[in-house]
């Protein structure tokens, strides 16, 4: 069962001026598609042939890096695509903003604490807005191809800071890229979920440390 490269939720030009139809040919067309055509070619013929791609990034973590990465950085881009949109977003709903209160401060700070550590994070990698077990909010950077599917971390939000993400746009300007990534965030998608993983909290009476029932996660 091969996984396939999502279309983009948005018009490749939809996002101009703050990310180029010309950034989304590369970073889209030929990034992530590299992703998914490696990832389909390594698990051909093996179990991980048979099970969607989340699955497939959380059960390669600890024996198959190789797999791992490919298959990572194909969930993470299309998680990634989903957190932009092209409409003039509202912001954060009332409750996002009371969380971004309680774990931040405001959501004035949470942006400021995001974009700081996104700046300051050496080399290749994504910063995160994830979601802890005991429901505070917390900023993560991972490097390469790290994900939070594998760390029981509910990622809500991301930040692609690999190179390819913005050099057409902003060359080595890696603050200027994040001031315009907070013009193109889908809020709705960060509050959906937000949501999902309360509910799915709510009804769980187990715990699940590897977070495999992220229940908005895309396949």
């Amino acid at each position: 069962m091969a996984i396939k490269l999502p279309p983009l939720p948005f018009d490749k030009k939809s996002l101009e001026p703050h990310m180029s139809k010309e950034t989304l040919e590369f970073h889209y067309g030929k990034h992530h598609k590299t992703y998914v055509e490696k990832t389909n070619e390594l698990i051909k013929g093996t179990p991980y042939d048979k099970i969607k791609l989340q699955d497939i990034v959380q059960k390669s973590y600890e024996k198959d890096k190789k797999i791992f990465n490919n298959a990572a950085q194909a969930w993470n881009h299309e998680f990634f695509w989903n957190c932009l949109t092209s409409a003039q977003d509202e912001g954060p709903s009332v409750d996002l903003q009371s969380s971004f209160e309680e774990s931040f401060g405001s959501v004035e700070d949470f942006q400021e604490q995001f974009t700081k550590k996104a700046t300051e994070h050496f080399g290749s990698g994504w910063s995160w807005l994830v979601k802890n077990s005991d429901d505070t909010l917390a900023i993560i950077t991972l490097s390469n191809a790290g994900t939070p599917l594998v760390k029981g971390l509910t990622p809500l939000l991301t930040c692609d800071v690999w190179e390819h993400a913005y050099y057409i746009d902003y060359r080595n300007e890696r603050p200027k890229f994040l001031e315009n990534y907070w013009k193109l965030v889908n809020w709705n998608f960060v509050e959906q979920n937000h949501k999902a993983a309360t509910s799915t909290k709510r009804r769980s009476t187990t715990s699940n440390p590897k977070g495999t029932d992220i229940l908005f996660a895309t396949d």
